[in-house]
């Protein structure tokens, strides 16, 4: 517990008053570590094998100056020192990595609670500020749209050592917790607007960046349940917004929606500040080679992202950050579905922020109230999808891994196969028994299907690209958290009108239709998968 306070945000902060550098050595500090070391390092001999059976003179020094400048090399390069060396990520206790798992999955719970806790307020809004009901709506996709910008930003900054994913995460999470102070207090429309956008730009380091700060604490074996475990509060976040918010927004007034988010997101914070050190590997050996260079004065100490980046420039890593990734959905029909996919996903998983309001008060005359309750429906298929997932990835996924019977990647696709049919079949069954004539727990088990589905596929596509796409993941992750966001900023905004215009049997009806033609696709991708890889540019075939 030590150590996580003392390499956390806070702890550094101390740190570097107190020394003026930066260090996240759980070993006591060496002048040279074991792996900069000239004795324990292999390099080639300066002779060249065969060199002196021809006599030629110039062989040998090429083979000298090449054994010396690849020992130079070698014995420069500041890495691990060793495979158990403490201060890797991969090495923590185990108690260090579940607490650290746990501090980034409420934090992320509460900044998708952030999103729908407006919703509650959404009615006092528009009452008071005399806007329609589209306009009104703009509080929850524009903070939606908000963290899909920010993942553009803010997930390439946490790739570079010299930053990490500590920085992103305080700083931005410093301004997403007050922030919600003029929120609350936001006495005009536009300016109340402004703020949640700013709230969901604030809040996207830790959509952009979690899976990778799980990557980077928890073995491949590991990461797969860490991932699932983020994902289904992801996913729970958001279905809870209205229920936390709707009591106590009656009670205390539509502002206080805010106020809640504070005090949800500030315990959270500060847990994250306090606890979670940095975990970033190539952070962690960026300032021990720094430290080494200021010990030895030997300059050529460098860690290896360090060199790989040494020559970086803004307009790559912009290009990175903000082209490579459509570059990618244009050049590859494979990745350009998947991106489509879960954006359509996330519409049709937001367009319900619409569509409840429209159905239970209307045909059940339920209030408010009761009508925000009918969104824990979706904590059950959350709690359901995790295990069922968690139990596949143990008994099937992870043995016929081990004993080489995996059979082709497209097999990552196989729960997203499954499911993809169950988002249609949910949507449908919400769409026409959303009548006075059927209970109403009919549609409200055609939400939970609908978002029991989706967690699947979701699921299916986070461990596929990583396999196929290894060197481009994280470009193509950013592109397709945009994606997200922009299919359900939109969904929010056109789903009432288009839900008034042709009914919710009529509009729902169209989001199924849609998933059918997905699902349709997903098949494709599963039979024709290897095909595309060998065709793309992009992918390991």
């Amino acid at each position: 517990m030590s150590y996580l306070i003392k390499h956390s945000t806070v702890g550094t902060i101390v740190h570097y008053a107190k020394h003026r550098n930066f260090d996240f050595s759980r070993t006591p500090n060496k002048s040279i570590s074991s792996s900069s070391s000239d004795d324990d390092l292999p390099f080639p001999k300066e002779e060249v094998p065969g060199g002196n059976d021809n006599g030629n003179d110039n062989d040998n020094d090429n083979g000298g100056a090449i054994g010396a400048e690849l020992k130079e090399y070698q014995t420069s390069l500041v890495d691990w020192s060793g495979p158990d060396d403490p201060s890797n990520p991969q090495n923590w206790p185990m108690s260090h990595k579940v607490l650290m798992s746990l501090v980034i999955c409420t934090y992320t719970f509460a900044v998708y609670v952030g999103s729908s806790i407006y919703s509650s307020s959404q009615a006092a809004v528009i009452e008071i500020f005399g806007v329609s009901e589209v306009t009104g709506s703009l509080g929850l996709a524009l903070y939606v749209l908000g963290y899909g910008l920010g993942c553009l930003l803010f997930s390439p900054l946490s790739e570079i050592p010299a930053i990490g994913r500590n920085p992103p995460y305080a700083i931005s999470g410093f301004f997403f917790v007050i922030l919600c102070i003029p929120t609350a207090l936001a006495d005009n429309f536009a300016g109340l607007m402004v703020l949640r956008f700013l709230l969901g730009f604030m809040c996207s380091p830790c959509l952009a960046t979690a899976g990778a700060s799980l990557a980077d604490i928890w073995t491949m074996a590991q990461f797969p349940f860490a991932v699932a475990l983020w994902a289904a509060t992801a996913t729970l976040g958001p279905a809870l917004g209205p229920t936390l918010s709707s009591y106590a927004v009656k009670a205390l007034g539509w502002r206080f929606s805010s106020w809640e988010l504070m005090i949800i997101a500030g315990p959270f914070y500060l847990m994250m500040v306090t606890l979670m050190p940095e975990s970033s590997g190539p952070t962690i050996l960026y300032y021990k080679a720094k430290r080494l260079r200021e010990e030895t004065g030997n300059q050529n100490l460098m860690s290896d992202s360090e060199r790989k980046q040494h020559n970086l420039h803004v307009g790559s890593l912009l290009f990175d950050a903000l082209i490579k990734p459509w570059e990618i959905n244009a050049l590859d029909p494979a990745i350009l579905f998947t991106t489509v996919y879960m954006g359509l996903c996330y519409g049709a998983y937001y367009s319900f922020f619409e569509s409840l309001p429209l159905v239970y008060p209307v045909m059940y005359h339920f209030n408010a109230e009761s009508t925000s309750l009918i969104f824990l429906a979706i904590a059950p298929a959350c709690v359901l999808a995790f295990t069922t997932h968690v139990l596949y990835l143990k008994y099937r996924v992870f043995p016929r891994l081990t004993n080489g019977t995996f059979g082709e990647l497209e097999n990552h696709l196989l729960p997203g196969l499954v499911a993809s049919p169950l988002i249609a079949i949910g949507l449908f069954l919400f769409a026409w028994t959303a009548r006075p004539s059927v209970h109403w727990i009919a549609p409200t088990i055609g939400l939970g299907l609908t978002v029991f589905g989706i967690y699947f596929i979701v699921q299916s596509v986070f461990l596929y690209i990583p396999n196929i796409y290894p060197k481009y993941a994280a470009s193509i992750f950013s592109a397709n958290s945009l994606s997200r966001s922009l299919f359900a900023f939109a969904a929010i905004l056109y789903a009432r009108p288009m839900f008034q215009g042709i009914g919710i049997d009529g509009g729902v009806s169209l989001m199924a239709g849609c998933m059918v033609l997905c699902a349709g696709g997903m098949f494709l991708l599963f039979w024709f998968g290897k095909r595309l890889r060998a065709r793309s540019r992009f992918a390991v075939a």
